[in-house]
């Protein structure tokens, strides 16, 4: 990761963000004692007192929310260096967290449950959070992101290896809400994961916003970047479908992937603008249409975060910067039909037959009493047409101006008002050299403008395949045998004599090999060898990656010499354990909020019910007893034989997973 002592703006803003989490947790504390206080206390006095201070901390929150609204809008830190003349983009922040000490928990769970020494693995501990610690400050670059799908692959490794369905482990993981900063505190690795999963969405959308805009090259990138973007935030939503903060809310992600396409939509019209607009009929036609489709994709995001319960937690900049682009590019789709109206009358050469056709595409009506081939032939109607779309245009350019000067972090980003102003001033420029003395004629309502593209933007699924990783715990076994789900019999020793050339029983299987046909007369019988136990060293020589071949070439190398071999049971699970995918809710992990800390007041308010609306940065601890994850892996019967492929981290994940 990066230097986090670094004074780049990007860290100066990660820190502010982590000081104003710690701000609202402190605030929230206090709430939390204030309101139950007031809820123990009889006298009136104490009562008054506590409203008083509860009336403070609530005014206190709302000004740090404020705060970090700031610095969620303060997009100006994550352009490009460049000198550019183009509307900001907005990127997200990377969600902060505390540092989690995994060694204890995870050295115990090796020793109590697959019996190995756990001081042996003291490195691969501490290369697992050695790599959480780089994720807290990933560059903002492809290194970052590979970084965090390293990570967030570890993960699943290490779910499957210490976390068991039916008992949590003592990891407590705490992260901050994007945007009110309120924390959440789990011992669920799924809250982990879903958190790695937004910083990776998080991370790509700051890339975005780094790239040159002034390039081919760079819009290119910034195109796929806010794809990716979509792409991560939307497996976010489908996969982790119950997460217990806001920024993760399957209607908060919903928002999100929506502004990420219509900014990289926004990027594939600034690539085709690049060159130059020529200032050509059928060059403007399509300039038109897309550019209308970047004002109508903004108007659904607009629309999308001025809904509930996303609206109370949106940053309010956010909305209007939507509202403003929208307008903006709407503006901007008449001043280029109005262009084209009054700037290009049909010449005897040109093709009637097309001009008509494009003409009609971009209107799905035209006023009344006018036709598109009538416009086109009739100077006077062009120019009334023409001038209605203009009127239009400074209408939108005027409200795009106003929204923007009713908001106060939006109205010191300098960029923002010179492209609106500038984008104004040409539109009324185009309206003055059109002007006449029987303007008050025309009646004329412009028509809108239907949007088309011909660059379709679609989410990019996260490419896990693509970043290769191994399992830091790779030496306790085969992941399809020795996981967290499957109960092991500590390691016994066997002495293996041969009899006349024979051992005594088969082997079978992949890594590790399984005892098969066991003679029941021979002598490693008699000491303990039994049907179905798994070869986990020969000679003192780890086994448990070995096949078949290759653990019998260890027997044969030894000769007539008696050799020793430790081998474990797997433990009868059927009673508790499904081969097939099943929901396991009994014993899962509580969803923990610090604004709820009282928990002895809980357990006694446990059958009240929650208020339909949850106040400003209020969370609850409902739906705990639905706390569940869904989780599906072969169980180990004894002689069965064992999948020779090697288990993917994502066996385990399904799409129903659930936070809590």
């Amino acid at each position: 990761g990066c230097n986090p002592l670094a004074e780049t703006g990007r860290s100066k803003l990660q820190n502010q963000r982590a000081v104003l989490n710690q701000q609202i947790l402190k605030a929230v504390r206090m709430r939390a004692g204030a309101e139950n206080l007031l809820r123990a206390t009889t006298n009136n006095k104490v009562r008054e007192q506590v409203l008083l201070e509860l009336s403070f901390v609530n005014s206190d929150l709302q000004i740090l929310k404020e705060e970090l609204e700031g610095l969620n809008i303060s997009v100006e830190v994550y352009q490009n260096t460049e000198e550019t003349f183009s509307i900001p983009l907005v990127p997200l922040g990377l969600k902060e967290t505390k540092e989690v000490d995994f060694t204890l928990p995870l050295k115990d769970f090796i020793l109590e449950h697959y019996s190995e020494d756990s001081s042996e693995y003291e490195d691969e501990i501490a290369d697992l959070m050695d790599l959480r610690q780089a994720c807290r400050t990933p560059s903002r670059d492809e290194a970052g992101i590979e970084m965090l799908m390293s990570y967030f692959l570890q993960l699943g490794y290490v779910e499957n290896r210490f976390f068991p369905p039916t008992r949590h482990m003592g990891v407590l993981f705490t992260w901050y809400d994007s945007f009110t900063g309120v924390p959440v505190c789990q011992q669920n690795l799924l809250l982990e994961k879903a958190s790695i999963l937004f910083n990776i969405g998080a991370l790509y959308t700051q890339i975005g916003t780094r790239c040159n805009r002034q390039t081919q090259a760079g819009l290119e990138n910034a195109v796929d970047a806010f794809q990716r973007a979509a792409g991560v935030l939307s497996y976010l939503k489908e996969t982790f479908t119950h997460t217990p903060s806001y920024d993760m809310s399957p209607a908060m992600l919903n928002v999100l992937v929506k502004m990420m396409l219509a900014q990289a939509q926004e990027c594939v019209f600034e690539q085709i603008g690049l060159p130059g607009i020529r200032n050509e009929f059928f060059t403007l036609v399509k300039m038109t249409q897309e550019v209308a489709k970047v004002g109508e994709v903004y108007m659904l995001v607009n629309t999308a975060m001025n809904q509930e319960p996303v609206k109370e937690n949106i940053p309010y900049s956010w909305s209007k910067l939507a509202q403003i682009k929208s307008d903006h590019y709407k503006a901007l789709a008449h001043y280029f039909i109005a262009t084209i109206l009054s700037d290009h009358e049909l010449q005897s050469g040109d093709d009637e037959d097309q001009q008509e056709k494009a003409l009609s595409q971009l209107h799905d009506y035209m006023p009344e009493g006018l036709m598109v081939l009538t416009v086109l032939k009739d100077k006077v109607q062009r120019k009334q047409l023409g001038k209605a779309h203009l009127r239009k245009a400074i209408v939108y350019h005027e409200e795009a101006l106003r929204v923007c000067g009713l908001c106060k972090k939006l109205r010191n980003i300098d960029v923002l008002q010179e492209v609106l102003t500038a984008a104004h001033k040409r539109s009324l420029l185009k309206y003055a050299q059109q002007e006449t003395e029987d303007d008050f004629l025309s009646l004329i309502q412009a028509p809108d403008i239907l949007p088309k593209t011909e660059h379709k933007i679609e989410t990019i699924a996260p490419q896990f395949s693509k970043v290769k990783v191994q399992d830091f715990f790779h030496r306790l076994g085969p992941l399809t045998v020795f996981s967290a789900k499957q109960r092991w019999t500590a390691p016994r020793t066997i002495h293996i004599h041969h009899e006349a050339g024979e051992l005594g029983f088969n082997l079978k299987g992949g890594s590790p090999v399984q005892i098969f046909c066991l003679d029941p007369a021979c002598s490693a019988a008699s000491m303990g060898l039994k049907e179905g136990d798994y070869i986990v060293s020969v000679g003192g020589v780890d086994c448990k990656w070995l096949g078949v071949n290759e653990v019998l070439e260890k027997f044969k190398s030894v000769g007539e010499q008696p050799i020793e071999i430790e081998v474990v049971s797997c433990q009868d699970t059927a009673a508790s354990m499904h081969s097939k995918s099943a929901t396991y809710s009994v014993g899962m992990q509580k969803t923990y909020s610090l604004i709820c800390l009282a928990m002895e007041e809980d357990k006694i308010d446990q059958t009240k019910k929650a208020p339909l609306k949850l106040p400003f940065l209020s969370w609850g601890t409902k739906n705990r007893q639905k706390a569940a994850s869904t989780l599906c892996l072969p169980s180990a019967v004894a002689g069965s034989s064992r999948m020779k492929k090697k288990l993917s981290p994502f066996t385990l994940l399904n799409t129903e997973s659930s936070l809590y």
